[in-house]
């Protein structure tokens, strides 16, 4: 099943970030109230297609709630296809938002679509966001976030209507990377499909096209240590990255594309209880375990189950894709969206490509 995929011949260079820079930009996420309470008042923003609010008539969606193994709970919304036979044992699919996003920050639309093809989905908020447990907010763990995707899998294995058999997983940006690190450890995830991936691993280590240096990693991380002590002696939390709350003249491209979705009513959302300021922005004394974090390390021990990377041609982060599909062994199958940048893949539906996922998922959750 190779395929390398290429929608279109364009390539478009990386450019080259510090770290700090380039975790503003790439670790985002928004959120203001209940996803249920304020959806249907909500005006959707279709500016060039873009529809991360959407719903549709043919899903219903229900709150999910279950334990991790470490006894803390992950919150998920439930999607389930009108028609479904509930007295069959459906496939279902895990879907994942991205790094420092909530749930209702593209991976609802991607759970929609997925119950739209007659998938049983469930979107869910990684530990420390949005509605799932674990203090303090927005820490960073990427072993709990991995376990999330298994919880996940736990919990739809145990409903009626599942074929614990065959559950599936989808990452957007950073819950790419986590799904990968779940799934090299779990084999109940059957079929893994990642879009506009980040290597948060990579990312923190040596930042976009390894722009950052040996040197000034350790600078970040003896930064990040000064912090936790100032913690541990009582100080107040300190965040660091996320997407910026304004423009200015200044604003790099990659901030201003993450701008324009997190904070813009395209797909600007705020849980309830996160203080705005806040919101997007990881802690800064857990931020260095990323350093340790190598998702892509033994990838190809998933086979010989089936993975699927999508990543826009014109996407920043592309390099992490077609890293992630160098080292995986087969099935695999890499998919270039023809003028798609990163965050054009969250939520403009007429480039996402749904069909080539609904296909491998189809072909691999029998």
């Amino acid at each position: 099943m190779t395929d390398d995929i290429h929608r279109d011949a364009s390539k478009t260079g990386i450019d080259r970030r510090s770290l700090l820079k380039m975790t503003s930009a790439g670790v985002a996420a928004l959120g203001a109230t209940s996803f249920f309470d304020m959806i249907a008042a909500r005006a959707q923003d279709m500016t060039n297609g873009a529809s991360n609010f959407y719903t549709s008539d043919r899903v219903t969606v229900q709150k999910a709630r279950f334990p991790t193994q470490y006894r803390t709970m992950v919150a998920g919304n439930l999607f389930l296809p009108e028609d479904m036979d509930r007295a069959a044992r459906n496939p279902a699919i895990v879907v994942g938002h991205p790094m420092g996003a909530v749930k209702e920050q593209s991976a609802n639309l991607y759970a929609t679509k997925m119950a739209e093809q007659g998938f049983v989905a469930m979107s869910i908020d990684l530990p420390f966001w949005g509605e799932s447990e674990g203090q303090p907010r927005n820490l960073v763990s990427p072993e709990a976030y991995a376990e999330a995707f298994s919880a996940g899998v736990d919990f739809l294995g145990s409903q009626a209507f599942v074929d614990r058999g065959n559950i599936g997983a989808i990452g957007v940006c950073g819950s790419g990377s986590f799904v990968i690190s779940a799934a090299k450890i779990d084999p109940r995830i059957k079929a893994i499909a990642t879009v506009s991936m980040y290597d948060m691993g990579a990312a923190f280590r040596d930042a976009l096209n390894k722009g950052q240096t040996v040197e000034q990693r350790k600078a970040f991380i003896a930064t990040a240590a000064e912090q936790r002590w100032a913690e541990a002696d009582g100080a107040d939390i300190r965040y660091i990255g996320g997407t910026t709350l304004q423009l200015t003249a200044d604003t790099d491209p990659i901030q201003r594309e993450f701008y324009d979705f997190y904070r813009t009513p395209r797909g600007a959302f705020t849980p309830a209880g996160v203080a705005p300021e806040t919101t997007t922005k990881p802690t800064l004394a857990s931020s260095v375990k990323f350093m340790n974090f190598y998702p892509f390390n033994d990838i190809e021990t998933i086979s010989p189950r089936p993975m699927l990377f999508i990543s826009g041609d014109r996407a920043h982060s592309r390099e992490f894709s077609q890293d992630a599909y160098n080292r995986a062994s087969e099935p695999k199958a890499l998919v270039w969206v023809e003028g798609a940048g990163h965050v054009d893949l969250y939520d403009r539906v007429d480039l996402i490509p749904f069909d080539t996922l609904k296909g491998f998922f189809d072909q691999h959750l029998a």
